[in-house]
C-alpha cells in the first residue's frame, strides 16, 4: 500500500523531538500553554463549568491528572474533557486562520491530561502540543475550499475545532504516552470515530458548544490509550473510501494542506492570539468602535450604525438579526455583531474590552440594547475579498446633525500582522486569573511555563494552576 497521509502525519509526530523544533515554535507553544490555563481558571465561575466539573466528578475512577477547579486528580480522559471545556468556554481562545479553528483549546488538555499521566517531561510535552496543533491545523486547512474562501466544514454545520482537534489531540497524547508512529497511526485512526461536532448553537442559542473542545480532548486521549491497549484503526482512515474527508467533507478535500512543507513549515506560531472574549468575526467591529470612541464619537449623538462584514460571517453574528440585536445572555452576547459594536463603543477592559463586558446583565442593559436596535450587519465587498485571511469590518456611523463617521479595520488584532506583545499576553493572563489565584501563584504559574522545557514534568505547574476549588453545589 502506497504511504497514507495519516502515515505521513504519524512518522511526522513520532520523528519530531523538542531539539527540532524551531525557536518561534518553542515560544508560541510556551505561550499558548499560558493562555489556555489562563482560561480555565477564569472560565470557573460559569454554570455551564460547573455542570461539566460536576459530570467529571461523579464519574470516579482512578486520579491520573488534574482538572482546573477539583480537588482531587481524575482519570487522564476526563481531566482533558474537564479542561477543554473550561478552555473553549469563553470564546476567548486562539484561531487559526484561514480554517477558523481553535486548535489549542483542544490540542492543549488532551496533551497536558497525557502528560500527567505519563509522567512525560517539559520538553516532550512541548514538542507534543507542537505536532498536535500542527496536525489539527492541517486537517482544518485539508476542508478549506479556496475558490469558495470558506471551510467546507462549517458549510456543513460541523465544528472544525473539535472534529480537527480530536485528531491533533489524538497526536499529541499518543505521542506523550509513548506510541510508537505506528501506535500513533492507530490513534489517528481510532479519534477519527470519535470526532464529532455541530455549530447551530452559534446562531441561535444553547451551551453545547462550551463542551466541544472537552469531548475532543477526551476523544483524543482515549483514542490514545486504546491504542496502547491494542485497538487499531485504518491506515486510510483520512483519505479512503468511507474515511474522514469523505465522511465530513464528502471527498472535498486538499491533500497537498495536509503533506506539503509538513516538519518544515510551520503553521504554529501563526495562530491568532485572541485579545477580545467573544466570537472572532466580532473583532474587528470591536475595534472599529473603540476607534469611533477614540476619534470623539459621541455615543448619544447615534442616530443608525452599519456594520459592513464578510458575507459568509453575517450567519454567524448578524442573523436572525432580532436575536443578535437582543441577547440574553454573555454568552449570546459573544456571538453578536451589534452587541461587538456598543461593547467597543462603552466597555473597555485589560486589553481594550473584556471579560467584563460580556455578562447577563450587560446583555439585556437597556442602554446597550437600545444602542443596538439601532445596528445593521450588512455584506461588504471589500471585507469579501479580504476574508477568510482576516475577519475585517467597516463601521459606518451617522449621527444626528446628518455626519457620517466611518472606521475600518482589515486585520485583526493578535495575528502575525498586528501581534500581541509579550506584556499585553501576560496582560490577559492576569486579568483571566485575577481575584482566582493568590499574585504569588500567579509568578509562580509564569515562572513554570518559562522554564517548562527544564522541567522533569508538569506535575508542579498543573498543582498550581487548578486554583480555587469550584463549589458544584451550585450546579443548576
Amino acid at each position: 500500500m502506497a504511504e497514507t497521509l495519516a502515515r505521513r502525519l504519524a512518522d511526522f509526530a513520532a520523528g519530531t523531538g523538542y531539539d527540532t523544533l524551531p525557536g518561534p515554535v518553542v515560544d508560541s507553544v510556551r505561550k499558548r500553554i499560558l493562555d489556555i490555563l489562563g482560561l480555565c481558571v477564569a472560565a470557573g465561575p460559569l454554570p455551564t463549568s460547573r455542570a461539566a466539573l460536576a459530570y467529571v466528578a461523579e464519574q470516579g475512577g482512578r486520579g491520573q491528572a488534574r482538572v482546573i477547579g477539583l480537588a482531587e486528580p481524575v482519570p487522564a480522559a476526563l481531566a482533558a474533557f474537564g479542561n477543554g471545556v473550561l478552555a473553549h468556554s469563553l470564546d476567548y481562545d486562539d484561531t487559526h486562520l484561514p480554517s477558523v479553528l481553535h486548535p489549542s483549546a483542544a490540542v492543549v488538555p488532551a496533551a497536558l491530561a497525557a502528560a500527567e499521566l505519563a509522567g512525560a517531561s517539559g520538553r516532550d510535552t512541548v514538542a507534543a502540543v507542537a505536532v498536535g496543533l500542527e496536525v489539527c491545523v492541517r486537517l482544518g486547512m485539508a476542508g478549506y475550499d479556496l475558490k469558495a474562501g470558506n471551510s467546507v466544514f462549517f458549510e456543513h454545520g460541523q465544528h472544525a475545532t473539535s472534529i480537527c482537534g480530536a485528531l491533533g489531540g489524538a497526536v499529541a497524547a499518543a505521542r506523550l504516552l509513548g506510541l510508537s508512529a505506528d501506535g500513533i497511526l492507530d490513534s489517528l485512526g481510532v479519534a477519527a470515530s470519535m470526532a464529532s461536532g455541530l455549530i447551530e448553537a452559534n446562531r441561535t442559542g444553547g451551551t453545547v458548544k462550551r463542551i466541544h473542545c472537552g469531548w475532543s480532548a477526551h476523544s483524543a486521549v482515549s483514542a490514545a490509550l486504546l491504542a496502547r491497549h491494542g485497538i487499531t484503526g485504518p491506515p486510510t482512515v483520512l483519505e479512503g473510501r468511507f474515511g474522514f474527508f469523505e465522511a465530513f467533507l464528502r471527498g472535498e478535500y486538499d491533500p497537498t494542506a495536509v503533506t506539503d512543507g509538513l516538519g518544515t513549515d510551520w503553521s504554529v506560531p501563526g495562530i491568532f492570539f485572541k485579545p477580545y472574549p467573544a466570537n472572532h468575526f466580532t473583532h474587528a467591529a470591536i475595534d472599529a468602535a473603540t476607534a469611533l470612541r477614540a476619534r470623539g464619537l459621541d455615543v448619544d449623538d447615534i442616530e443608525t450604525i452599519t456594520l459592513g462584514a464578510p458575507t459568509a460571517v453575517i450567519r454567524t453574528i448578524g442573523q436572525p438579526i432580532e436575536v443578535k440585536r437582543a441577547p440574553e445572555t454573555g454568552y449570546q452576547a459573544q456571538f453578536s455583531g451589534p452587541y461587538a459594536v456598543v461593547a467597543g463603543l462603552l466597555g473597555g477592559g485589560g486589553l481594550g474590552v473584556g471579560l467584563g463586558d460580556f455578562t447577563d446583565d450587560l446583555a439585556r442593559d437597556p442602554r446597550r440594547r437600545a444602542l443596538m436596535a439601532r445596528v445593521e450587519v450588512v455584506p461588504d465587498e471589500r471585507c469579501d475579498a479580504i476574508f477568510p485571511n482576516q475577519f475585517p469590518a467597516v463601521l459606518r456611523v451617522r449621527t444626528r446633525d446628518g455626519a457620517e463617521w466611518v472606521e475600518e479595520v482589515l486585520t485583526n488584532r493578535g495575528g502575525p500582522d498586528r501581534p500581541l506583545s509579550d506584556a499585553e499576553l501576560a496582560t490577559k493572563f492576569r486579568d483571566n486569573v485575577a481575584g482566582r489565584l493568590p499574585a504569588a501563584t500567579v509568578e509562580l504559574i509564569e515562572a513554570e511555563v518559562a522554564r517548562l522545557d527544564r522541567a522533569a514534568g508538569i506535575d508542579v505547574l498543573m498543582a498550581l494552576a487548578a486554583g480555587p476549588v469550584i463549589d458544584l453545589e451550585e450546579t443548576p
